[in-house]
């Protein structure tokens, strides 16, 4: 396996789109509060009564990636992890990295902070170390541009993404059980996760 860092113009050619960006919930992590949250909070994985499946991309990619254009691109990062041989050479992952760009508020406004804004792996590629790596490239690109952490947003109902996160050394450093829309599990809790760097 080969990655190489390209330009956020990558994102308008259809092979990251190619990459699934799906999963199965077959659990989530439920969130409560220990003595009205004063004493911390607990999360406890309990399985979803109705497995189901959760695409980011909707379907459609494309109209997905199109979204980010509302923000200059010109410093975000995009890294393609492309197989040898076996494969013939297809993108079998990649992610994406915001830096130092006006508007996106999970960048805070900071320029030691980039975010990993998107990292999928072929379904049949998963567990393979493809994502260790997506992840070590995207930190020491930002641990180059003066970055102290890198953050990522993931879901309660990501358990695989959460489990993963906390393996490569990330620490949960934030989480806003009102962030989104409710779903299938009541509400889903944004979890913020930060990579020392």
């Amino acid at each position: 396996m080969e990655i190489r860092e390209h330009g956020a113009d990558v994102l308008s050619a259809p092979e990251y789109g190619r990459i699934p960006i799906r999963y199965r919930v077959e659990s989530t992590f439920r969130i409560e509060p220990v003595d009205g949250g004063l004493g911390g909070l607990s999360l406890r994985e309990e399985r979803v009564d109705e497995p189901y499946d959760k695409d980011y991309d909707e379907g459609n990619p494309a109209a997905r990636f199109q979204r980010w254009h509302r923000w200059d691109l010109s410093n975000w990062r995009v890294f393609l992890a492309r197989s040898c041989g076996r494969d013939g050479g297809d993108v079998v992952g990649g992610a994406v990295v915001a830096f130092n760009t006006d508007g996106v508020h999970l960048l805070e406004g900071r320029k030691d902070l980039a975010v990993l804004w998107d990292i999928r792996v072929r379904p049949k590629r998963r567990r393979q170390g493809i994502g260790a790596e997506l992840l070590r490239r995207a930190a020491d690109w930002a641990r180059g541009r003066g970055c102290t952490r890198l953050k990522i947003e993931t879901q309660n109902v990501n358990v695989p993404a959460c489990r993963f996160y906390a393996s490569q050394g990330c620490h949960l450093g934030g989480m806003n059980c009102y962030g989104y829309e409710p779903g299938p599990c009541e509400f889903e809790t944004v979890l913020m996760w930060y990579l020392d760097l």
